[in-house]
């Protein structure tokens, strides 16, 4: 499935980064992980003390790559009411769902505090960034001045979590899409 030019180690984040998000943490089996990397038996335990450790660099990789792209919009140019609706509109896939927010819902990585960490790390960053863009536009004039930075902050991940988790029993990114502009007619009186 990955390249031979990808490093075996790679190979394995890469597909135990896949595996958890469309399967879970039980649901990724150490064989399935194998054959999805083309990588031998032995090789995950080579490079990883065994699945929690290959779990933990594959979700370090998700939540770093999240926290990245949410940082450039969230820093990118603009008001900062233009930001949020930038971060809140970007690309997704929103049917697939979100692979950090979908980690939140297994039992097993929420259970352990190391492999729980990087999610909430991620979160509570992408929330400061928001809170903080937020406190930004109060001092321009933007937003309203009783807005509280840490309380949009939640309101904006809960909108694009739960848009997720909408979206994805109805089928269809409208419900997603519906919580962005309810929100964002919320940010603009």
């Amino acid at each position: 499935m990955y390249s031979r030019c990808m490093s075996t180690s790679e190979r394995l984040i890469e597909s135990t980064r896949e595996l958890l998000w469309e399967r879970g943490y039980v649901g990724t089996s150490p064989k399935a992980i194998l054959e999805r990397a083309g990588a031998g038996q032995g090789s995950m335990y080579h490079h990883f003390k065994g699945k929690p450790d290959l779990a933990l660099a594959a979700i370090r990789r998700t939540a770093e790559e999240l926290l990245a792209t949410a940082e450039a919009v969230l820093t990118g140019p603009g008001t900062p009411y233009e930001r949020i609706e930038a971060y809140l509109r970007r690309e997704r896939d929103v049917l697939r769902g979100c692979p950090v927010g979908r980690l939140t819902m297994d039992p097993d990585i929420i259970a352990s505090d190391e492999l729980r960490a990087p999610v909430d790390d991620t979160l509570d960053r992408i929330g400061e960034l928001i809170a903080g863009i937020v406190e930004e536009g109060k001092e321009q004039g933007q937003f309203g001045p009783r807005l509280d930075g840490g309380e949009i902050a939640a309101t904006v991940l809960a909108t694009v979590q739960g848009g997720y988790v909408l979206a994805r029993a109805s089928g269809s990114p409208a419900a997603f899409d519906a919580g962005v502009r309810g929100l964002l007619s919320l940010l603009r009186s």
